[in-house]
Parts: structure tokens; sequence; C-alpha cells
């Protein structure tokens, strides 16, 4: 199916033709329709499946036909949960919207940057603003934003900033909202606490599902390799070494391991640079783009990469620590085999990840065959997890505080 069943403006149409933009997927096809109908959407999406065309497209094509000559006032407001994500959907905008003759005014709102200057440009009239929650809430907390002529309110990967505490922030956000207004939720999963955070946005929300959707993956080679904790930097050496892959997007647990071994990789010639949320936002944004243009060919990060990093050459990725959860698991290996291309996702599993990596074939329904390379086999014997204590009662931190410490973090 092509985007001319839509009936998108021209200018829309010609931006989507200059960006090879031809055949809808799925997702597009169910949510394009209702969001020009103005319906409210709560929309099950993985990664890959374009969504993020399948509400830019829809809400442009309605701003362009109420756009007004005089101030502007912000009409549609787009929150996600990182920093690379809410610069990517602005960047969608301004891609989308670049032939109409009046270009609607994006504000980008995260934090690394200076709130200065994104508080001027929302007091110089801004259109739509996409933003990450916490630096939207310290705007807001200045007062120094209006949100009551909203329009179109979306709520990207709703699933992830569930994870960031999102659900304590979201009642705070929705007071500068008006009642009357558009709500456009994606997420990859909808366990319990999302529906009910879905339900303080929309009570009357269309469900869409998209059947089956890990063929979004079905260009991925998937394997799992045993080695040994000590192991896994040389075994990483030499799959590359052997392996003509593009570029390598290598997940770690944290941003210390990222910085160490990808210090490690350049002291043994490889280009290589690490990615996480300590980096300043100017770091963040050079790496990034020295690794979309393949000056650095491995970069080892941690899951502020699994989403919203959409590169179409890497070759490989690597869990070289597993992910928590399994839905990041499909995250992370979806950042690979894009565009129609080919891709490898491997998975390192020592002693102590056995149990956990079957809990993520079971809930993402696959089953991999174990792998041993040769000079970097696995051993010694199974570990098994001691059951926790119970926690000690008055010791467990209050939403309040977890709430206060997640707002000073970098996201």
């Amino acid at each position: 199916m092509n985007f001319e069943i839509f009936n998108l403006s021209d200018e829309i149409n010609k931006a989507l033709v200059d960006h090879k933009y031809s055949e809808t997927t799925p997702i597009q096809e169910k949510v394009i329709p209702l969001v020009l109908e103005q319906k409210d959407v709560m929309a099950k999406a993985q990664t890959g499946s374009g969504k993020t065309a399948s509400f830019v497209l829809p809400l442009l094509n309605i701003w362009q036909k109420d756009v007004r000559v005089k101030k502007a006032k912000i009409k549609q407001l787009i929150l996600t949960p990182t920093r690379e994500l809410t610069i990517q959907v602005s960047n969608a905008i301004k891609d989308f919207s670049k032939e109409f003759d009046i270009k609607p005014k994006v504000v980008t709102v995260i934090g690394g940057e200076s709130i200065g200057d994104q508080l001027l440009s929302i007091q110089k009239g801004c259109d739509i603003v996409v933003a990450t929650s916490g630096r939207l809430l310290d705007i807001i907390d200045k007062k120094q934003i209006n949100l009551s002529t909203v329009e179109h309110f979306v709520l990207d990967e709703a699933d992830k900033m569930l994870d960031l505490g999102f659900a304590e922030e979201l009642d705070l956000i929705l007071e500068q909202l008006p009642v009357q207004r558009q709500n456009l939720l994606f997420s990859a999963t909808y366990p319990e606490k999302m529906l009910k955070i879905a339900s303080r946005i929309t009570k009357n929300a269309i469900s869409i599902e998209i059947e089956n959707e890990e063929p979004t993956v079905v260009n991925i080679t998937q394997r799992v390799i045993q080695v040994n904790k000590e192991n896994k930097s040389p075994l990483l050496q030499e799959l590359i070494r052997k392996n003509n892959w593009n570029q390598v997007l290598v997940f770690m647990s944290s941003k210390r391991a990222s910085d160490n071994l990808a210090n490690k990789f350049r002291k043994y010639g490889f280009l290589a640079e690490s990615f996480h949320g300590d980096l300043i936002q100017d770091d963040r944004n050079y790496t990034l783009d020295e690794f979309k243009k393949n000056k650095i060919k491995i970069l080892f990060a941690t899951d502020i990469a699994s989403r919203g990093l959409h590169i179409d050459d890497i070759g490989c990725v690597v869990n070289y620590d597993l992910p928590r959860s399994p839905a990041d698991y499909v995250h992370r290996i979806g950042r690979t085999g894009r565009a129609g291309k080919k891709g490898m996702a491997i998975s390192f599993i020592g002693l102590e990840d056995a149990a956990h990596f079957k809990l993520i074939e079971k809930r993402c329904e696959i089953s991999l065959e174990r792998e041993q390379i040769e000079g970097f086999e696995l051993k010694g014997e199974s570990i098994q997890k001691e059951k926790g204590k119970a926690p000690i009662k008055g010791k467990r931190k209050s939403k309040k505080d977890k709430l206060r410490e997640q707002n000073n973090q970098k996201i």
C-alpha cells in the first residue's frame, strides 16, 4: 500500500518521495487514518515498525490545514523517553514539512542543552514541542510554558518512560493540558501499569495491535555464544577481525563499562567510542554523527542507544551484557537489519547468565542454539542463583525521593 491513499497534502507527498518512503508499514496503514479522523489511539508498536511516521505525517497534515499567520501557539506536544529519540522526532517533523510554504516552528526540549535557549524559542512562539519529560517539568516549574492550547498529545515509547519514573510525572504534565485534546499512545508492551497510565490519559482510545510483529526482526540472524566473563573482550575482538561487519553496536550494562571497553579497544587499534547518559549533549550528538558516517566502527553503548537510534548500516549488534528485560532485547537487536538489509545479533552468555537468557527466550518466543567458539569455550559449572533476602522494613525509598533522584538524573 502506498501513501497516496491517505490524501495527505501535496507538500507532504513530495517530502515522502524525496526521503524514499514508498510503501506503508502495517502500523502506518492502521494509525494514520485514525489520527486524521481525530481519534484517540493506543498502539502497540515494536521498534522498526515505522510508528514515528504514523503520527508525524497525519499531525502535520492537520496542522497545515489550520495554519495561521500570527504568533504561534503550542498545538502539539510529543513526549519521548530519550534525548536521541526526541531529536529524531523533531528532525522527522522538519523533514516532512520542508515543502510547506509556512513551516511549523518546532522546539526540541531536552536536558544537556541550554534551558535558556529553549525558553527563548518557546517564548518567541512555537507550534510543536517535542520533549523529554524531565526537562519539560523543569520548564513547567518555572512557569515559562503555556500548554493550554495543545490539541494533540503524543506519548512515544511509553513503556520505556514508565521505567524512567514517568508514572509519577504524568499528573504534573496532564494538569497543564486542556481536557479536550487528541491523545496518541505508542508502546512496545502494555503491562498492567502501562494500562493504568493509559486510562489516566484517555478513556476512549482505539486499540491497535499488529499481529505477529516479530517479523520486524526477520532479517536478523540471532546467535548465542557461551563464553566466560573474562574472555568476552578477546572473543569480541576475534569476531570483529574475522567478520566483515560494517559497523558494530555493543550493548553494555553500565556507563563505566562502556568507557573502559572503548578505551581498551582503541589501544588495540579499533575505531571505538562509548555512548551513554553521562556524556554532554554535544558529545552525544557528535559521537552518533561520527558513527553514522562510519568514522567510528564500534560503539559501546548503554540502553539509551536501544531506542530511537536509526542507522541503516549497523552490521552487527552484540549483547556484551544481557539486557534486564525481554522487551529491551527486542529493541536492542532491532538496531540492525534495518531498511530491508540483513543483520546479525549476538548475545554473550556466561555461567551467571543462563537462567536469565532462558527467560528472554520464553518471553520473546524464540529458541536459540548455544554456540561455543574454539579457544573461548565456556568453562566451569552453572551458577544457581540464591533467593534474595526479604527487604528491610523502612529502608525503601519513597516515591517522592525516587522522583527527585530521577529528575536530577541525566536521561
